[in-house]
């Protein structure tokens, strides 16, 4: 689009999330008029670290925020997975994809979150909009929220996450899927880690239905401690006790039965987890969905984040390169698509034949079904 037209393109984007903030320095940086609506009246996220690829960190480059994520991270070579009482199964570095010598770098999701929103100009983020109605009217669309505002805009940008009220109203009605499993996540000192946690490398361990993670986060000199384990358990933010996560490390190194005994419970952030099956469209002429809200996806990948931001700056590229905003979310959803339609699919493969009928047996839960061609 020329350049004029984007100076009069009014976005709103519905969600301040990673997908969301990412969307609007993206495109405010083409020189749109750009408004994010968050329902939650601050922004914060909890749970633990995530790593950031070199071709997201190269996107931070591009948006000239790479020092303000880079301040927060750190840097990490490579990644390991190991039996349950420590025996190495593989290690293999993180792909380099780019010519700037970029790292994937390792984040606390808080700090991820602060550090984009932090580059936002200031008014353009409006907390304490929870989004009710959105209607479609061609070449705009009207959103009301619960506040009683409403909006009118030429783009909207739905990315308000698994729960996406953008995509149930408009793309669809079909719910998230359990996927069988919990996480359990804490934030823990360096020095509670009884040595598990040396360097700033990702350290993965293996048991019959569980995974232990270990994410080092030097900056904090924290280290985020991740339990995935399957449960047929599908409450949204199950009640677990301290005996319930020592049961899920059973048998694993003595070290991490201990990390497990000495957690503060009420530290550690408990979910079950859930992705949604592919959506087959993500947008129509004015509106569009971007990160989870278009395509969560399972944690095995870590690939949650790093998608949304590349979505972000796939329709920011369309938008600069299409003639049209129709033309532009077609080019962005055909680039897109299909990368994490092949992400959602590979993230649901995150456990065996055995450990799945141990756990539900006769049977299997929804995300470990075969999808339907």
């Amino acid at each position: 689009m020329h350049t004029s037209d984007l100076k009069n393109l009014n976005v709103a984007i519905v969600g301040a999330g990673y997908a969301g903030a990412a969307a609007a320095k993206a495109l405010a940086l083409l020189g749109a008029d750009v408004n994010v609506y968050e329902q939650a009246n601050q922004i914060r996220e909890v749970g633990a670290g995530i790593g950031l690829r070199p071709s997201t960190m190269n996107r931070f480059r591009q948006w000239g925020i790479f020092d303000a994520i880079a301040k927060v991270s750190s840097p990490s070579d490579y990644f390991e997975i190991l039996t349950a009482t420590g025996d190495p199964i593989m290690k293999e570095a993180w792909p380099e994809i780019d010519t700037f010598g970029a790292k994937t770098h390792l984040i606390h999701r808080g700090d991820f979150i602060e550090a984009l929103v932090g580059v936002l100009p200031q008014g353009m983020v409006h907390l304490g909009h929870k989004l009710e109605t959105i209607e479609g009217q061609g070449d705009h669309s009207v959103l009301t929220f619960a506040n009683g505002t409403t909006v009118e805009a030429d783009l909207v940008i739905g990315a308000d996450g698994i729960k996406s009220m953008v995509r149930q109203q408009l793309f669809s009605d079909k719910g998230p899927v359990f996927s069988g499993e919990h996480a359990y996540r804490a934030v823990i000192s360096a020095d509670d880690a009884h040595g598990m946690c040396v360097d700033d490398n990702l350290r993965m361990y293996i048991g019959r239905g569980t995974k232990v993670y270990f994410l080092p986060l030097r900056h904090r000199n924290q280290v985020s401690f991740d339990i995935t384990a399957l449960c047929p358990d599908s409450t949204w933010a199950p009640q677990v006790t301290r005996d319930d996560l020592l049961a899920t490390v059973e048998g694993f190194d003595e070290r991490i039965v201990n990390i497990t005994r000495d957690l503060d419970m009420d530290a550690v952030n408990v979910r079950a987890v859930y992705d949604i099956d592919p959506v087959d469209t993500w947008h129509s002429d004015s509106v569009v969905l971007i990160g989870d809200a278009a395509h969560s996806m399972l944690h095995h990948q870590g690939q949650g984040a790093n998608s949304a931001i590349l979505d972000a700056g796939a329709l920011a590229d369309a938008l600069a390169q299409a003639d049209s905003v129709k033309e532009a979310l077609a080019r962005y959803q055909a680039t897109r698509k299909p990368v994490t339609d092949e992400l959602q699919r590979i993230s649901r493969q995150g456990w065996s034949e055995d450990e799945v009928n141990d756990v539900f047996p006769g049977q299997k839960p929804a995300s470990q079904q075969p999808q339907a061609a």
